[in-house]
């Protein structure tokens, strides 16, 4: 049985924002491997999406997504989609008394607002197609909160309230709207946290373990596919249990 056979995206047209590296990298990787031609959206780490494009046959597209025509132009470029994951984000942690407008509106726009910007330009012609998949990256972080992340944990819990909606508004024109909520996953954020940090997670992870991107990527490539065509307005925790 080959890799494409099960939850197969052959013939698919994908795009993966945030995709230089760490969680964004796998999926990209692992939509290839199930059939997509997928698109490397980055900011930066130019050099990384070039490569991992080339490994997977994919394009290598710089778009800030932050920016609405940014994000309308990627969309644009990168053809009529049947797949948009969101998954650009970055973290700008601190106390909420000691925290910048400027670091308050970085985590909101490149988290949050980007998926509203990226979605708004792909859903017209799925719609159009009755045929697509969006999947958006949260975290559990967007769920539990976490001390010094009231930035990230707003953005990351908005994106759970605009998926659901999102999905309410396209499902009767079979476009399906999803969350992926990872847990505590081996990147390279989580690579400069604290020994005693990264105990504290495994501690309260029942499966005793960090996370890999490659188990994130296999649930997102699942909830891209036809085996999930029953699935919308999902919040599929990625975790070890942590969240439960």
């Amino acid at each position: 049985m080959s890799s494409a056979a099960f939850c197969s995206l052959e013939g698919k047209n994908a795009l993966v924002t945030g995709a230089s590296r760490g969680i964004g990298a796998a999926i990209a990787a692992e939509l290839a491997r199930a059939g997509a031609s997928v698109v490397v959206s980055y900011r930066t780490g130019a050099d990384e999406a070039a490569t991992l494009a080339s490994e997977i046959g994919g394009r290598a597209v710089q778009a800030d997504v932050s920016d609405p025509e940014s994000a309308r132009a990627l969309v644009e470029e990168a053809g009529d989609l049947d797949v948009l994951v969101n998954n650009a984000g970055v973290t700008r942690d601190g106390l909420l008394v000691r925290m910048s407008d400027e670091d308050w509106k970085t985590v909101i726009d490149t988290n949050l607002a980007s998926c509203f910007y990226t979605s708004r330009a792909a859903v017209r012609g799925m719609m159009k197609r009755r045929a697509g998949a969006i999947v958006n990256i949260s975290s559990i972080v967007g769920l539990r909160g976490n001390w010094g992340q009231t930035n990230y944990a707003a953005s990351k819990a908005g994106i759970i309230g605009f998926t659901k909606s999102l999905a309410r508004e396209l499902g009767s024109r079979n476009v399906r709207a999803n969350v992926v909520v990872p847990g505590y996953v081996k990147t390279q954020l989580t690579d400069v946290l604290p020994e005693e940090a990264t105990g504290a997670m495994l501690e309260n992870t029942p499966l005793g373990r960090l996370g890999d991107p490659d188990d994130v990527a296999g649930a997102v490539r699942f909830l891209c596919s036809e085996e999930a065509a029953f699935v919308t307005g999902a919040v599929l925790l990625v975790d070890g249990g942590l969240g439960m």
